[in-house]
C-alpha cells in the first residue's frame, strides 16, 4: 500500500506545477465573460457572476456612447480594418498554415536528400545547417528586411511566408527520424521502378507522419506568436497578425480598465487555436519526440 502511494506523492509537484500554468489561462478565459462592473470590483471574483458575451459584441454600443456600463465589443472595433478583428485571424491562420505546410515539404526533401540519396558532400551540408542553428535569427533581421524590402515584398505575404519557409532544426530532426526508416525499403522501391519523387512521396512520407506532426506543432506555434518580423513588415492594419493586432489593442487601452474584458477576449480567440493544434497532434507529438532518436 505504501509503495502504491509513492508515485501518487512524487507526482503532486507536477500537479502543483501544471495548476499554476492554468491559472492565467482561467483568469483570461473568466474575464472574457465579465460585465464591466465585475472586472472593477475589489477583491476580484475568480468565477462570473453575471456571465455575458458583451466583451466579444454589445448590442447596447453606439458609437457615441460614453457610458461606465458599456464598450465596444472585440468585433466591432477595427472599424478601418475590412473584416475587423476576423482579418487578423485570417491573416494569421493562412500565414501559420502555409508556412507549416510548405516548410515541412520542404525540410522533409532536405532530410530524403540527405539520407536516402547518393549525394556528393551531404555530410558537409548537413553540418552546414546544423551549424546555422548556432546563429541567432535575430542576425538576420536586418539583411532580411533589406531583401524583403528591395524585392516590394513589405506589406505583403510573400514578405510574411518566404523568409519563413527554410527551417534548419525541421530539417535536422526529419533527418534523425528518417535515418530509422530502412533502407531496403527504398532500395526495394527503386528495384520496382520508382522515381525519387514517388519514393519520397509514397513511400517515405506516409512513415514520417508523427515526425511531421511534431514538427508542425513546433512550426505553427511559432508562425502564430511570431510578433517581431510583421511588426517589421507590416504597414497597414489589414495585414497585420494577431500578435501585432493584441499589442495595438492593449497599447490603445492600457490604462482603461473597462477595456480589460475586449483585451482578454481577443487573448483568448488567439490561444484557443494553439490549443486545439496541440490536442489533436499530442500523440503524434510524444510518438515522434521518441522516435527521433532511435537511430543517430
Amino acid at each position: 500500500m505504501r509503495r502504491s502511494l509513492l508515485p501518487t506523492i512524487g507526482r503532486i509537484p507536477l500537479y502543483i506545477f501544471g495548476a499554476t500554468m492554468l491559472v492565467p489561462f482561467y483568469w483570461m478565459l473568466t474575464a472574457a465573460f465579465k460585465p464591466v462592473p465585475e472586472l472593477t470590483r475589489n477583491p476580484p471574483s475568480f468565477v462570473p457572476n453575471d456571465p455575458t458575451v458583451d466583451a466579444f459584441y454589445d448590442p447596447n454600443y453606439t458609437p457615441d456612447q460614453r457610458g461606465q456600463q458599456v464598450v465596444a465589443g472585440l468585433f466591432q472595433r477595427f472599424s478601418d480594418v475590412p473584416g475587423g478583428f476576423g482579418r487578423f485571424m485570417f491573416n494569421s491562420l493562412f500565414v501559420a498554415t502555409t508556412i507549416t505546410v510548405v516548410s515541412l515539404l520542404l525540410a522533409s526533401l532536405a532530410a530524403y536528400a540527405l539520407t536516402k540519396m547518393d549525394l556528393p558532400g551531404k555530410r558537409v551540408i548537413f553540418v552546414v545547417i546544423v551549424a546555422s542553428m548556432m546563429v541567432p535569427w535575430q542576425v538576420s533581421l536586418i539583411p532580411n528586411y533589406l531583401i524583403v524590402r528591395n524585392l516590394g515584398w513589405l506589406n505583403s505575404y510573400e514578405g510574411y511566408i518566404v523568409p519563413a519557409l527554410a527551417k534548419a532544426f525541421v530539417v535536422f530532426f526529419l533527418v534523425q527520424y528518417m535515418r530509422s526508416i530502412p533502407d531496403d525499403l527504398v532500395h526495394a522501391a527503386r528495384v520496382d521502378g520508382a522515381g525519387e519523387w514517388r519514393i519520397w512521396w509514397r513511400v517515405v512520407m506516409p512513415l514520417m507522419r508523427p515526425a511531421l506532426a511534431a514538427m508542425a506543432i513546433f512550426v505553427v506555434l511559432a508562425e502564430w506568436n511570431n510578433f517581431l518580423w510583421p511588426l517589421i513588415i507590416v504597414q497597414s492594419d489589414s495585414m497585420a497578425n494577431l500578435p501585432v493586432a493584441l499589442s495595438r489593442l492593449n497599447a490603445s487601452n492600457a490604462y482603461n480598465p473597462q477595456h480589460f474584458a475586449v483585451i482578454m477576449a481577443a487573448s483568448l480567440l488567439t490561444s484557443l487555436p494553439t490549443v486545439i493544434v496541440f490536442l489533436i497532434f499530442q500523440k503524434h507529438f510524444t510518438r515522434g519526440i521518441a522516435l527521433s532518436g532511435i537511430k543517430g
